[in-house]
């Protein structure tokens, strides 16, 4: 049934496209856009330009601040009054296909899968169906450090990151302090896993026998003295004075190059001390996509929404976003360019990735619970560990 449905839709595509061919200069559409407040500039330039090579459409296309990890929250508000397209993270893609939200992809698909890598293919997916144009493959983490304090060997071990960064008097900085993202680290490294069960709900093994040496190994960091919690206003601000080393992604690397000029580096997530052994550090690794609005009724106007959300997410469309602000991409050839190659931040990236975990299969009751978690570790709590993970997996599936 789904094939005939799916043959029938491309079916009508065929028909719109070849209609949009022949529409006459009076007709037209107007698309509405959803973009951060830092693409506009970036965004508008791009919509115009495929404006003015797809005269055939006769479209006009109006912009709407709506940073990515606002994009389901603004939408659930009034889905009617939602942008046609819109750009966002692939941890909300659960929730937009569930609501009924995206059209399957249909335009283009072979080509879509062809140029970008298969990680975000594969946040862009499920249940087997592509439901978004992947747009970027930088909503990770990774180490900035400040080479004039820290070797490229001492920045592959965490202990050693706090040894040395405490015999100089500065300080390793992580944001662990009610920020779930970062706190999931150790667990992930420990082996854990998060994932989803046939009721739908978050399933997690974080208060099992490795979740507790991972959250030893968290409450050993807090209680050091070369180590700080803090946010990306408190690494931007002291990374090459008081804090010699740092967790953060790759929208901080313009200010931390900055800010440390020649001893600006950056590398993947340390090793650290699980049980007297070494294992190495894990993250969350996110892409972004654009969507296009299953509310859009009109034929003519859906053909466009999807070769606007295709124009968007291109080779070139992907490196003017890296030119503009260094934006991973996730096209193929747009990562292996040389420019993309040179950044350290985007190679740092790249090699944290081996050890991340999609966040396709986390859902919203994870992050607060977690972030309490690094809320109480840091705060140095008192009470017996295996019940605040206990408490913390009870929230996270409830």
């Amino acid at each position: 049934m789904k094939s005939i449905i799916a043959l029938l839709i491309i079916a009508v595509f065929a028909a719109a496209l070849a209609g949009c061919r022949r529409a006459d200069a009076g007709a037209g559409h107007t698309l509405h856009v959803w973009a951060s407040q830092e693409d506009q500039a970036l965004t508008r330039e791009l919509v115009d330009r495929f404006i003015a090579e797809n005269p055939q459409y006769n479209v006009h296309i109006e912009l709407g601040v709506v940073g990515e990890p606002d994009a389901y929250a603004r939408f659930s508000e009034d889905p009617s009054a939602a942008a046609d397209l819109f750009y966002f993270p692939n941890d909300q893609l659960r929730y937009f296909v569930s609501a009924g939200a995206l059209y399957e992809v249909q335009i283009d698909k072979d080509d879509i899968i062809r140029r970008n890598v298969s990680g975000a293919i594969e946040a862009a997916t499920l249940d087997g169906q592509l439901w978004a144009w992947p747009a970027t493959a930088d909503n990770g983490y990774f180490l900035y450090y400040d080479k004039s304090v820290l070797t490229e060997e001492d920045v592959q071990s965490l202990d050693r990151i706090l040894e040395v960064s405490a015999a100089n008097g500065k300080r390793f900085q992580m944001d662990v302090n009610d920020n779930g993202w970062y706190v999931a680290s150790f667990f992930l490294g420990a082996g854990n896993t998060l994932s989803i069960g046939p009721d739908g709900k978050q399933i997690s093994d974080f208060n099992n026998a490795s979740g507790l040496a991972a959250a030893r190994s968290m409450q050993d960091l807090a209680a050091h003295p070369g180590f700080v919690s803090g946010n990306d206003d408190v690494l931007e601000g002291g990374i090459g004075g008081s804090i010699s080393a740092g967790v953060s992604g790759a929208w901080k690397a313009e200010a931390i190059a900055a800010r440390l000029g020649d001893n600006y580096a950056a590398t993947k997530l340390p090793t650290f001390t699980l049980d007297g052994r070494q294992v190495q550090m894990g993250s969350f690794g996110g892409y972004k996509m654009v969507g296009v609005n299953a509310m859009i009724t009109d034929a003519e106007k859906l053909v466009i929404a999807m070769k606007l959300a295709n124009f968007l997410t291109n080779e070139e469309s992907q490196l003017a976003h890296f030119n503009d602000r260094a934006i991973g991409p996730s096209n193929i050839n747009a990562a292996a360019s040389p420019a993309v190659q040179a950044n350290p931040a985007l190679a740092a990236l790249a090699a944290q990735s081996a050890h991340a975990t999609s966040q396709n299969d986390v859902l919203g009751s994870f992050w607060t619970p977690a972030g309490a978690f690094g809320s109480a570790i840091v705060n140095h709590d008192r009470t017996d560990l295996q019940t605040l993970l206990d408490a913390m997996v009870a929230q996270i599936q409830s």
